[in-house]
C-alpha cells in the first residue's frame, strides 16, 4: 500500500515525464532531418553571407569622411532639402512679383 501512495503522490511527475518522452519521440520520428532543413535554406544562408561580406568590403575600402562637422551637416542638409522637395528653382519663378 505504501508504494501505491508514493505513486499517487508523484502522479503528475510521471505524467509529465511520459508526455515529454512522447513529444520527443514524435519529434524525432516526424520532424524533418537537419540536412533537409539546411538544404532548403542554403540559398538564404549564402545570400546573407554574401551581403554581409560586401558590407565589410565596402566598409574597409571606402574612405572615411572628414572630421569637420560642418561639411557633414551641409551635405546632410542638402540631401534633406532634395528629399523634401526644396529644389533650386530658376530666379524668375521664385521672385515673381507681377
Amino acid at each position: 500500500m505504501e508504494i501505491q501512495e508514493q505513486v499517487l503522490k508523484f502522479r503528475y511527475h510521471f505524467l509529465g515525464a511520459l508526455l515529454l518522452c512522447l513529444t520527443l519521440f514524435s519529434l524525432i520520428l516526424m520532424a524533418p532531418r537537419f540536412i533537409t532543413l539546411l538544404a532548403y535554406f542554403c540559398p538564404l544562408f549564402l545570400s546573407t553571407a554574401l551581403v554581409l561580406a560586401l558590407v565589410f568590403v565596402f566598409a574597409k575600402t571606402s574612405p572615411l569622411p572628414s572630421s569637420d562637422a560642418t561639411s557633414l551637416h551641409s551635405a546632410g542638409q542638402g540631401l534633406l532639402n532634395y528629399v523634401a522637395g526644396h529644389h533650386d528653382l530658376p530666379f524668375d519663378t521664385r521672385h515673381n512679383s507681377d
